[in-house]
């Protein structure tokens, strides 16, 4: 019931701040105003990731985790991934398990020499691999998967002909019991506003613009970590997952540039 009564409200500022963002005086309204118009909308927000867990996840002992890289793994005709798909995904899912703490990540130096000694991750042996890898780095579970689908926009950011769109799934094993006990799926493709109404909330959230795939990425990305996060019984003292300015000023993207300079991919 509340949610009725909050959505024409969201739905009354974000048609505010379009018609603003239109009319000369604009410039009249505060940053600190409309930040707080994409937070309203932001909490009415739909999640676009479906997860689902074990019963026994509250039991399994988790202290240490590893970040199996994300390998792409498009379906039989579907078209080609834009170029590094995983290791963007992969560069955003190390980075929010980094800042969501109450949880020892292994570091990425240590996965990549592990791998190493390991046989190339496919669909077909990635479930085995990553049991593996969870053996070499000593880790209670190993966080990996695959991505599907990972379209880049085309055209510009307030004049696109084709949307972004990024699909991806993820699973956590336990590396002890050898269990799967958590997944999730991730899929989404940005809308124009006049296909959905509700797309409203968006359109604040991205300032009228339409986002690249990592942007989209990074959406989905958070929103799993912060489930898997939730469901586990972790070991190390936490009493909330946060992402902060760290996350915001620090996305995996952002990382993955810095660390490959100029044949980083954003």
């Amino acid at each position: 019931m509340m949610t009725r009564r909050l959505v024409p409200l969201a739905v009354s500022i974000a048609i505010g701040f379009a018609m603003c963002m239109a009319a000369a005086g604009c410039a009249a309204v505060t940053a600190e105003t409309y930040e707080g118009a994409k937070q309203t909308v932001s909490d009415l927000k739909p999640k676009d990731v479906t997860t689902h867990s074990v019963r026994s996840i509250k039991t399994i002992s988790v202290d240490r985790i590893a970040v199996m890289p994300i390998i792409d793994a498009p379906p039989p005709g579907a078209e080609p991934l834009a170029p590094g798909a995983g290791d963007a995904i992969t560069a955003e899912l190390y980075s929010q398990a980094a800042v969501a703490g109450g949880w020892e990540l292994i570091a990425q130096d240590d996965v990549a020499q592990a791998m190493q000694k390991m046989p190339p991750t496919t669909a077909q042996n990635i479930d085995q691999n990553a049991l593996e890898l969870g053996h070499l780095v000593s880790a209670d579970g190993v966080l990996y998967g695959t991505v599907e689908r990972y379209k880049e926009r085309v055209g510009l950011a307030y004049a696109s002909a084709e949307p972004a769109s990024v699909t991806f799934g993820l699973k956590f094993v336990d590396t002890k019991s050898k269990q799967i006990v958590w997944t999730a799926r991730f899929a989404k493709s940005q809308k124009a506003l006049s296909q959905n109404i509700f797309n409203l909330v968006n359109f604040v959230q991205n300032s009228a613009r339409w986002v690249r795939a990592n942007e989209i990425a990074q959406e989905g990305v958070q929103q799993a970590v912060a489930d898997l996060h939730g469901e586990l019984n972790l070991q190390q003292n936490v009493k909330r997952f946060e992402t902060g300015s760290y996350g915001e000023l620090k996305s995996g993207q952002q990382r993955y540039n810095f660390s490959n300079g100029a044949n980083g991919l954003y």
